[in-house]
């Protein structure tokens, strides 16, 4: 599937976008919502597994939002399920986690005030390549002229960051799937 040049719905299809997600219950007014989906030549329970390693790193520009260090190439053997109230991405928190949809929220000031407040979930389908990654990302931007400037910035900044933590994923998981495939 071809992704689009929308910074607010990058990959999504019409039938992902008009989706319900649990992000969708929370109690968070939002300017705007993103969405951002890729193919995965992989099992869902392969993705999940890679989902969850969010808990780990971030998986996106490690030399930006995981202070330099790099984000692990390989599954954390022993990770244990995701529940309401872990750290996921070093400045989100789970809200919810049930197998195949991850809903987390922003849990840090320094966060908050440099790009705005955020929720949402990712999910996890069956898809036509194996599975299908999708993110339904709210967004509230501050009440301020800074937050005039963030409106315009945001989605693709947000896109660039997306981008890159989708990819990764669908890359590992991928090839986890391929080795695990060519072993039996």
């Amino acid at each position: 599937m071809a992704a689009s040049l929308d910074p607010r719905s990058w990959g999504a299809t019409p039938e992902e976008r008009a989706a319900p997600y649990p992000c969708d219950a929370l109690d968070f007014p939002h300017d705007e919502t993103f969405f951002r989906a890729v193919d995965v030549r992989a099992a869902p329970h392969t993705v999940w597994r890679w989902l969850r390693q969010l808990r780990v790193a971030p998986y996106s520009y490690d030399w930006l939002d995981n202070f330099g260090r790099r984000s692990p190439p390989r599954l954390a053997p022993d990770l244990a399920p995701l529940g309401a109230g872990d750290p996921v991405m070093i400045i989100f928190r789970v809200v919810a986690a049930a197998p195949c949809d991850l809903t987390v929220r922003l849990d840090s000031k320094v966060g908050r005030a440099a790009m705005g407040d955020f929720a949402g979930t990712y999910r996890v389908t069956a898809g036509p390549a194996g599975a299908r990654l999708i993110a339904k990302v709210l967004v509230r931007y501050p009440r301020s002229p800074y937050g005039a400037v963030l409106r315009r910035a945001v989605p693709y900044a947000d896109l660039i960051m997306f981008r890159k933590q989708l990819l990764t994923l669908r890359a590992y998981a991928e090839r986890d799937w391929t080795a695990a495939r060519n072993v039996r």
